[in-house]
């Protein structure tokens, strides 16, 4: 303890800098807004501000980054308790019983309670971040390049399961991205790969470009089919801070949703999303009477917010310690630490332990700036809900086009970023969840490097896989998440919860 102690003083040290807070209430206030505002969301808003981060240092961009993502599950409650329109995935569920709250002029206990529990769920899972990190870090250190492999091979089989809607256009998804992977100059052996003699893709697909074209420009195609009327129930949201009868009745959910989502949030694909929906039926099961749950019950918003939060805070997990990212927004983290010239992986915590350790300090210094700021500025957000659409898409475009072109000067690069941008829109219109292959195309050129090292090391022995111990336990966990979806019962009961969602 006293050695934790120590490295989160070295964490707050190197977070608490003015430069560092200032770029952490700009990441919160961003993430605050772009939750607030329906259709946006974190993964388009962090794919459209990478460019951005290369003149900042490293651990200034990725607090940010990561003040954007957790400030989008504050801010998404928001919107959800207010319109009924969830600003952000994970808050769906809030919109049950939070709308049903405002209805009944009761939307100021409800916005409070949504962040008071998110306030306690982001801290608490933020102290096990701290805790658990040191130890799986060296567990990682462990790892050979069959044992990575074989982990990449668990989290991406762990993606489909995870993901919404059909396995088949998953699994499609996770191809595609690790096709898109292979694009470009093999390592190995010098030749150029799928590149049609075109110089700016020698290189491969920038990731700036792919993740900019599927989330944020087609976010923008996407968006402007909406109907933009909102129906916004309570201008005047009333007393913020709960009654003691609230904070009896939303105690243990909060404690609930906090560990469901903190255990949640580690798993691939699932995360903040996930969390919100596990803690909600939880609730519902627990509850003396069920029927008040999507008639106003406070459990009903204390639990989910508390869950999404917990479980956006602790998918930082895999990516510090493992350098593996479990969702998309952490994928695109991984591509901000690589821009940086920063490899992810438990090596950070040694070589880079301030920036490690200053990151999770952060999180502690956002987490009570969000509190200052949803709670005495919801008559700001209330007021931005009213904006419409129409005004904001053609300055996030020019943004998207701007920061696509910065990272080096190349309109072929903003011709790409437009198709893939038409490629996630098909996407979307076929009900394909497009983070899936933003996976696939992080991870591809990872594990191929990794099962090929795994390869030469062993002299071509396909059995290395089986015989190293660690590596064989993760191929059998990701065989029973395979049978998972074979078997009838758990694939209906999984397709049920989506549908239910």
């Amino acid at each position: 303890m006293t050695e934790l102690g120590g490295q989160l003083l070295q964490g707050f040290d190197a977070a608490l800098t003015v430069g560092n807070v200032l770029y952490c209430l700009l990441g919160v206030t961003l993430g605050t807004l772009i939750g607030v505002l329906p259709g946006i969301g974190p993964v388009a808003t962090i794919a459209m501000l990478l460019p951005t981060t290369y003149g900042l240092p490293p651990l200034t961009a990725l607090i940010m980054l990561a003040g954007i993502y957790y400030g989008a599950q504050y801010g998404g409650s928001t919107s959800a308790i207010l319109v009924n329109l969830p600003g952000e995935s994970s808050s769906v569920v809030t919109c049950l019983d939070g709308y049903a709250m405002a209805r009944r002029g009761r939307a100021g206990a409800a916005l409070g309670i949504a962040a008071l529990g998110s306030f306690f769920a982001g801290s608490v899972a933020t102290l096990i971040i701290a805790v658990l990190a040191a130890p799986l870090a060296a567990l990682a250190l462990k790892f050979g390049p069959a044992e990575y492999f074989s982990l990449m091979v668990l989290g991406l089989i762990a993606a489909i399961v995870l993901a919404n809607g059909s396995v088949i256009k998953a699994i499609a998804m996770i191809a595609l991205g690790l096709l898109l992977g292979l694009v470009g100059t093999d390592v190995n052996s010098g030749v150029e790969r799928f590149s049609f003699g075109i110089p700016e893709l020698s290189d491969g697909f920038g990731f700036v470009v792919v993740s900019m074209g599927i989330f944020g420009i087609a976010e923008i195609i996407h968006n402007l089919e909406k109907n933009e009327q909102r129906d916004i129930f309570a201008t005047t949201v009333g007393r913020l801070l709960p009654t003691r009868d609230d904070f009896r009745q939303s105690w243990k959910p909060v404690l609930r949703g906090t560990f469901l989502g903190s255990l949640l949030g580690i798993l691939p694909g699932g995360g903040a999303i996930l969390s919100s929906f596990a803690s909600y039926t939880l609730e519902k099961k627990l509850a003396k009477d069920p029927s008040r749950f999507g008639q106003g019950a406070i459990e009903g918003v204390a639990g989910p917010e508390s869950a999404n939060n917990a479980g956006a805070q602790t998918s930082f997990i895999p990516l510090l310690t493992l350098g593996i990212p479990p969702n998309a927004v952490m994928a695109l983290m991984v591509g901000a630490m690589m821009i940086h010239g920063i490899v992810p992986g438990p090596q950070v915590m040694t070589e880079r332990p301030e920036l490690f350790w200053g990151l999770i300090a952060s999180m502690w210094i956002g987490n009570a700036l969000l509190v200052l700021l949803n709670l005495p500025l919801i008559g700001l957000w209330i007021r931005l809900l009213k904006v419409p659409y129409r005004l904001l898409y053609p300055a996030i475009l020019l943004f998207c086009c701007v920061g696509i072109y910065s990272v080096n000067q190349s309109a072929l690069e903003l011709a790409f970023a437009v198709g893939f941008g038409l490629l996630g829109y098909v996407f979307i219109k076929l009900d394909c969840e497009p983070a899936p292959l933003l996976l696939g195309f992080v991870l591809g050129p990872l594990m191929e490097e990794n099962l090929r090292r795994a390869l030469l090391l062993a002299r071509g022995d396909a059995l290395v896989f089986l015989s190293r111990p660690l590596s064989a336990f993760l191929l059998f966990l990701a065989l029973l998440l395979v049978l998972a979806l074979v078997i009838p019962n758990i694939r209906k009961t999984r397709d049920q919860a989506f549908q239910d969602s």
